[in-house]
C-alpha cells in the first residue's frame, strides 16, 4: 500500500507521532489536516480562514519544535485548530466551542501544549518573553516560539514586547504570521535561499562577529559600516524595521511551502542567538475555494456545507442588535455630518460596516488598537466632531486607562457603543460582556445606558448623538432582538429616566439591559402564582433614576435587580442609594441578581444565562426565596 493510500494522520496522537514521520510524507500530511479542520469547522461552526492559512505552519513547527516541552504560544487563537487536532484533541474536534467541548482558543486547562490562553490578540511576545526569561532563571533551554498574526500586529502591546525582548536580547523566537501580505510579498525561490542563509549559524556568527568589530572602530566608520550591513540586509529581506527593534529578521518566506519552511525553522531552533523573528507570508482560507473566493476568507462562520460552503442560517425572528445599532447610526448621520465612526478592526462585528459602505470618509479603522481608538476619539471630540467608538465590551477593557485619563477626567463627549454586552455563546468567557457596567459607572462625568430591547437601542443612538457634555457609552447584547415594533428614527431618552413596562402591585422586578425579556416572562410566571408583578426597564445604569427606584421601593414589597453584569455594577448602585434614602431598614426585601463570581464556559447563550442564574425560572426562584418559601403548585396571595 503506497503512502497516498495511507491517512497518515490516523497515526498521529501527539506530535511526537508525527516527528516519526519521514519529511517527504508531511505534504500529505498537510493535505489530510487541511480536509479535516474543513469538516470539522463545517459541523460546528467557528473559525476557519485563519486556521486553514496556517495548516502547513503547524504541521512544520510540532515538527521541528519538540513540543510542549518547547513552548508553542499562537496569538489570538482563531488559528489553533490545526494545532488542537495535532495535539491529541482530534477526537474532540468536532465539539469545539459547544457545552463541555473544546474551546475555540488556546487555553491552557484544556491541553499542556496550549502554555498560554489566548482569545485577545497581541499577548503572545510578551507572554513569550516572560516563558523565555522564566526558563532562563530556571536554567532549562527549551525554545520558545510565538506565532503572532491575523492583525495582532497592529497592536501596540506587540511592539512593547519585541522592544523589550530586544533590548534583553532574550532567546525568543516570533513567527510572524502574514496572512494579508501586509509587509511584504515573498519572492519565490531566491527568498527562500536567502532565509535558509541568514537564518544559518554561520551567517548569525558572522554578523555577529562584524557588530563587535564595528564598535570597536572610529564612530564615523562604526555608523557608515552599520548603515552599509543594513542597506545591504534591507534590500534583500526588508527587515530594517524588527531589526532596530533588536531582532534578527528571517524572510519572508512562503509559509505553505513545506520545504521552505523545514530548514528556516531548524536553523533558527539550533542557533543560540535572539530574538529572531520569522516573517511567514500565508493565505487565509488557504486550500478551499469557497474561503479563498470570500471577502473575509470564512474568518467566523456557521455550519456549512462542504462541497458548496453554502452556510446554515436560520430565518431570523428579530433584527440583530448589532444591525440595529448600525442603521441607526447611518440614520442619524444623514442629517449630522459631525458624526463620525471608529472601530478596532471590527467593522462587521460591531455594525459599522453599514456606516463604513454610506460614509467611507468619516469612518476610521484604526487596527487592533483600542487604547489608540479611544484617545484618538477623546482628540476628535476636542474639535467639535461627535465620534462613536464601537467596542465589543470584552475589548474595551484593553482601553480602560485611556477611558479614563482620556475621556472622562477631560469630560469630553466621545460616544462608546458597546456591542456584545453579557454573556455571549460560543466564544465563551474570553469574550463575555461582564464587566463594563461595573467599571464605567464608577467614573465621574460617565452616563451608562442599557438597552432592554431593539427599539431602546435605537432611542440610546439618538441620545448619544444629541448628549454633549460629556462621555456617554450603551451596551447591548449579541444576536437578535425580541422582536418590538422599530421607530423609523430613535427619540432622544431624557438622561437618567427609566420606565415602568408592566404595572403590579407585590414584587418589583427593575431590568437593566437585555434582561428584560426573561423579567418579563418571570412576571407572567409570578401573576399565575397570585404575585403581582412590576416591571420596569432601568434604561440608565447611571445616574439612576430616584424618583423610579423610590416609587418601587415604597409601593412594593420585595425589589429585585437584574443585569447582564458582574457584581459591582447596577445593583450595587441601587443598593447605595436605597441605603442613602434610608430605606434598607425599612421592611423591603431586596435581592441583586447579577452574574456570579466566575467565568462561565462555552455553551448556547440560553444555557449560560440559565448556569448564572439570570434566566426568568432563576428570577422566579429568587422572588420565591426572597418570601422564604418554594413555589407553590397553585395560585397562592402574597401576605
Amino acid at each position: 500500500m503506497n503512502k497516498a493510500e495511507t491517512n497518515l494522520l490516523d497515526r498521529i496522537n501527539t506530535p511526537d507521532d508525527l516527528r516519526a514521520l519521514d519529511a517527504d510524507d508531511l505534504g500529505q500530511v498537510c493535505d489530510e489536516l487541511r480536509a479535516e479542520t474543513i469538516d470539522a469547522v463545517s459541523v460546528t461552526g467557528g473559525h476557519l480562514g485563519a486556521g486553514l492559512g496556517v495548516v502547513e505552519l503547524s504541521v512544520a513547527l510540532h515538527y521541528t519544535f519538540d513540543t510542549p516541552d518547547d513552548r508553542l504560544i499562537w496569538d489570538v487563537g482563531h488559528q489553533c485548530y490545526p494545532h488542537k487536532i495535532l495535539t491529541g484533541r482530534r477526537d474532540r474536534i468536532r465539539t469545539l466551542r459547544k457545552g463541555g467541548g473544546l474551546s475555540g482558543f488556546t487555553k491552557r486547562t484544556e491541553s499542556e501544549y496550549d502554555p498560554f490562553g489566548a482569545a485577545h490578540s497581541s499577548t503572545s511576545i510578551s507572554a513569550g518573553l516572560g516563558m523565555a526569561v522564566a526558563r532562563d532563571l530556571k536554567h532549562k533551554d527549551n525554545k520558545v516560539v510565538c506565532v503572532i498574526g491575523d492583525g495582532a500586529m497592529s497592536a501596540g502591546m506587540a511592539y512593547e514586547a519585541m522592544n523589550n525582548a530586544g533590548a534583553m536580547h532574550s532567546r525568543l523566537i516570533v513567527i510572524l504570521n502574514d496572512n494579508d501580505m501586509s509587509i511584504a510579498p515573498p519572492t519565490g525561490a531566491m527568498s527562500a535561499y536567502l532565509a535558509r542563509l541568514v537564518s544559518g549559524q554561520t551567517y548569525l556568527s558572522i554578523r555577529e562577529v562584524a557588530k563587535q568589530l564595528t564598535t570597536r572602530l572610529p564612530k564615523f566608520f562604526h555608523d557608515k559600516a552599520k548603515r552599509t550591513e543594513e542597506y545591504a540586509r534591507g534590500f534583500w529581506t526588508g527587515g530594517t524595521m524588527f531589526e532596530e527593534l533588536g531582532f534578527y529578521y528571517v524572510g519572508p518566506i512562503d509559509g505553505h511551502n513545506i520545504n521552505h519552511l523545514l530548514p528556516v525553522l531548524r536553523n533558527v531552533r539550533d542557533a543560540d542567538k535572539g530574538p529572531i523573528l520569522v516573517h511567514v507570508v500565508t493565505q487565509k482560507g488557504k486550500g478551499y475555494a469557497p474561503a479563498e473566493a470570500s471577502s473575509d476568507k470564512y474568518h467566523g462562520v456557521s455550519r456549512f456545507d462542504v462541497v458548496t460552503g453554502e452556510q446554515a442560517k436560520s430565518k431570523p425572528n428579530a433584527p440583530s442588535y448589532t444591525g440595529v445599532f448600525g442603521a441607526s447610526l447611518v440614520r442619524e448621520a444623514e442629517d449630522d455630518d459631525a458624526i463620525v465612526a471608529v472601530t478596532a478592526a471590527m467593522p462587521s462585528g460591531t455594525g459599522l460596516n453599514l456606516f463604513q459602505e454610506a460614509f467611507p470618509d468619516r469612518t476610521f479603522d484604526v487596527g487592533i488598537a483600542e487604547q489608540h481608538a479611544v484617545t484618538f476619539s477623546a482628540g476628535l471630540a476636542t474639535e467639535g466632531l461627535k465620534p462613536f467608538t464601537a467596542i465589543y465590551s470584552t475589548f474595551l477593557q484593553r482601553a480602560y486607562d485611556q477611558v479614563v485619563h482620556d475621556v472622562a477626567i477631560q469630560k469630553l463627549p466621545v460616544r462608546f457603543p458597546i456591542d456584545r454586552a453579557g454573556l455571549v455563546g460560543a466564544d465563551g468567557p474570553t469574550h463575555a460582556g461582564a464587566f463594563d457596567i461595573a467599571y464605567l459607572s464608577c467614573l465621574p462625568n460617565m452616563v451608562v445606558m442599557a438597552a432592554g430591547d431593539e427599539a431602546e437601542l435605537r432611542h440610546m443612538v439618538r441620545t448619544a448623538v444629541e448628549y454633549d457634555e460629556g462621555p456617554i457609552a450603551f451596551r447591548y447584547p449579541r444576536g437578535e432582538g425580541v422582536g418590538v415594533d422599530l421607530p423609523e428614527r430613535g427619540t432622544a431618552l431624557e438622561i437618567g429616566k427609566g420606565r415602568i413596562v408592566r404595572e403590579g402591585s407585590s414584587v418589583a422586578i427593575l431590568s437593566l439591559g437585555g434582561r428584560l425579556a426573561p423579567s418579563l416572562r418571570a412576571a407572567e410566571i409570578l401573576d399565575s402564582h397570585g404575585l403581582s408583578t412590576t416591571v420596569a426597564d432601568a434604561r440608565f445604569a447611571k445616574p439612576l433614576d430616584a424618583d423610579l427606584l423610590l416609587r418601587l421601593a415604597r409601593e412594593h414589597q420585595i425589589l429585585i435587580t437584574v443585569e447582564e453584569g458582574s457584581i459591582g455594577g447596577f445593583g450595587s448602585h441601587v443598593l447605595h442609594a436605597l441605603a442613602g434614602f434610608g430605606l434598607l431598614d425599612s421592611g423591603l426585601v431586596i435581592r441583586p441578581m447579577t452574574m456570579p463570581d466566575l467565568f462561565i464556559e462555552h455553551d448556547s447563550p440560553d444555557a449560560m444565562y440559565k448556569a448564572a442564574g439570570l434566566d426568568a425560572e432563576s428570577i422566579v426562584a429568587t422572588v420565591f426565596d426572597a418570601l422564604g418559601r418554594e413555589k407553590p403548585e397553585q395560585d397562592i396571595q402574597l401576605a
